[in-house]
């Protein structure tokens, strides 16, 4: 009897042993053609984002503009708060807007005596809204066209006198010293003298044109700002950033040009509103001392010829009235923007609103 031998059952746990074995073989397999792979990217990624420039940010000119707008919104919203301010520049836009629009509201032919449109001092009426002057001219006209000249030479004076004062008051600041006692003693002796009375004898000596009273507005009205620009400027170069910026290598023109007249032009903006109208009242008074420009048209001139034609005593009201009351509203317009540009740029006055 033959015995036959049967082969023996293959295990079970020996064959999950190999099979987990044969995995884990493979997923090595695996992660090691990955790893190199990723080591063989690395390079031409590392040199691709060196390649590709950095992600621009913004520009410092943006910046500052950026800032520059908000710092206006900022300001026009605190403008806003005074009533008296938005009445003062609403009529100053008006009177620019007539000063603008002359020219095609009563045309260039208006201030003509051998054309004049009617008879001379001609009361108040439909046709002549004013009244006529002794030629016969609209006095609404005149009063309109002779708002270009009173409005120009206020600006350009008040200009004028203001940059004098700045330049004068922020040298004197920085530098300090016997040249800063100097010119503060000249400053001085202008700020005793009656501007008035220096304008009338530059206005006498010179040529009678709109330039020489605007020169002699400017040059006899800037001591009040460079006193008041020398005392910023004094109280500016007290701060610790300055000291930094001279220890930086930073000269007499970068700390007054970049750091010391930014700071002042605040207290400059309040003061050529609160100027232009007092340049405004000396050239109508200058006029009407005889010493303006005779050929053109301006409020002053106005008043001179209606003392002239004896409107005062004869009882020509219309004829004095109107470039009075003109004179009067564009100065009170220009002294309350004045006011609620320096309460917002300085709350600590406590103007009201």
């Amino acid at each position: 009897m033959t015995l036959e031998k049967t082969p023996p059952s293959p295990d079970p746990s020996a064959s999950g042993e190999a099979a987990t074995t044969a995995e884990a073989a493979a997923e090595a397999a695996a992660k090691a053609t990955v790893d190199a792979a990723a080591e063989a990217t690395a390079p031409a990624e590392a040199a691709s984002a060196a390649a590709e420039p950095p992600a621009a940010g913004p520009s410092a000119a943006s910046l500052s503009w950026a800032r520059r707008r908000g710092s206006v919104v900022r300001f026009w919203a605190q403008y806003r708060a005074h009533r008296a301010g938005l009445f003062g520049l609403a009529g100053l836009a008006l009177i620019a807007l007539l000063a603008l629009l002359a020219p095609l509201l009563v045309g260039s032919d208006v201030a003509s005596v051998t054309d004049a449109p009617g008879t001379a001092l001609e009361k108040p009426s439909g046709e002549f809204p004013l009244g006529t002057d002794q030629f016969g001219r609209s006095l609404l006209g005149l009063l309109i066209w002779g708002s270009r000249v009173s409005l120009t030479v206020g600006l350009l004076a008040a200009a004028l006198s203001v940059a004098i004062g700045t330049l004068v008051g922020v040298v004197a600041g920085h530098y300090g010293g016997w040249f800063a006692t100097v010119v503060m003693r000249i400053t001085d002796w202008f700020l005793v003298m009656p501007t008035l009375v220096l304008a009338i004898v530059l206005a006498t000596v010179m040529s009678r044109s709109i330039w020489t009273v605007i020169l002699a507005i400017g040059v006899t009205s800037w001591p009040t700002t460079a006193r008041l620009v020398r005392a910023q400027t004094i109280a500016v170069e007290s701060r610790p950033y300055i000291e930094r910026a001279r220890a930086l290598g930073g000269g007499h023109r970068h700390i007054m040009t970049r750091h010391v007249l930014p700071n002042v032009m605040p207290l400059v903006l309040a003061q050529t509103t609160l100027g232009i109208s007092s340049a405004i009242l000396t050239e109508a008074t200058l006029a009407f001392l005889g010493l303006g420009d005779p050929v053109i048209i301006s409020w002053g001139g106005m008043l001179q010829d209606a003392r002239e034609a004896g409107a005062v005593s004869s009882g020509h009201w219309w004829y004095l009235a109107p470039p009075g009351i003109a004179i009067a509203f564009v100065a009170l317009a220009f002294t309350l923007c004045g006011r609620a540009v320096e309460a917002v740029l300085n709350p600590k006055l406590g103007v009201s609103r």
